[in-house]
């Protein structure tokens, strides 16, 4: 996992470097790698930015959107995608995001939230096993799991995403929400309240 060490810093380093805002009002268009659900003709779209080793994220992931999935995804009224950001330990963000996208990704919101849950279990030195435990539990077997964190194409795809994510939406934290092309204040978590505020005001402005 060395080259994947050594890649995750980079770009770690490469996401910290930006600090300018997406312009408000901005179009959300599909970008490279974006894991969508739900309508893709709905009158919103959410994207999601976020990091497998962000607690915020998991905090999100449990606490609020199981409810604004039933209101908001599963009634075809928001195209929801999740894109990706690596936060600190870099390597462990990498290597959670590889996995999701094993086989192409057919497991990958199921992966992201056993990831999340899995957090509060890590420690320094046994997160492998518990990530190995995930894949396993996700239909990988343990070889499988190890050749999809280690595929350099996969590496490069990742590189290509993070490099969208901090020079084309100038992302600079996780979570990070943009809703029809506005991006979200991301000093706290959003409540399904605010989402609800921000989902309201795309529907009055008729911005798609």
């Amino acid at each position: 996992m060395s080259a994947l060490t050594r890649r995750a810093a980079l770009l770690t380093v490469a996401a910290g470097a930006v600090a300018a805002a997406a312009p408000a009002g901005a179009a959300v268009k599909a970008a490279p790698g974006d894991m969508n659900l739900g309508n893709p003709k709905a009158p919103v779209h959410v994207v999601e930015y976020l990091s497998l080793t962000c607690p915020h994220c998991a905090e999100f992931h449990a606490e609020v959107f199981p409810a604004f999935k039933a209101k908001y995804i599963d009634t075809g009224r928001v195209y929801f995608t999740v894109r990706e950001l690596l936060t600190a330990p870099a390597q462990v963000a990498a290597a959670g995001v590889l996995m999701a996208r094993c086989n192409g990704g057919t497991k990958y919101f199921q992966v992201v939230e056993d990831v999340f849950r899995s957090q509060s279990r890590w420690q320094a030195g046994s997160i492998k096993p518990i990530f190995v435990e995930i894949a396993k539990k996700n239909g990988l077997t343990e070889a499988q799991f190890e050749s999809c964190i280690t595929d350099e194409k996969a590496q490069i795809a990742l590189e290509g995403r993070l490099q969208y994510a901090t020079q084309t939406d100038k992302v600079t934290g996780t979570p990070t929400f943009i809703v029809n092309g506005v991006m979200l204040d991301n000093r706290h978590v959003p409540t399904l309240a605010d989402l609800d505020a921000a989902i309201g005001k795309a529907l009055k402005s008729g911005r798609r």
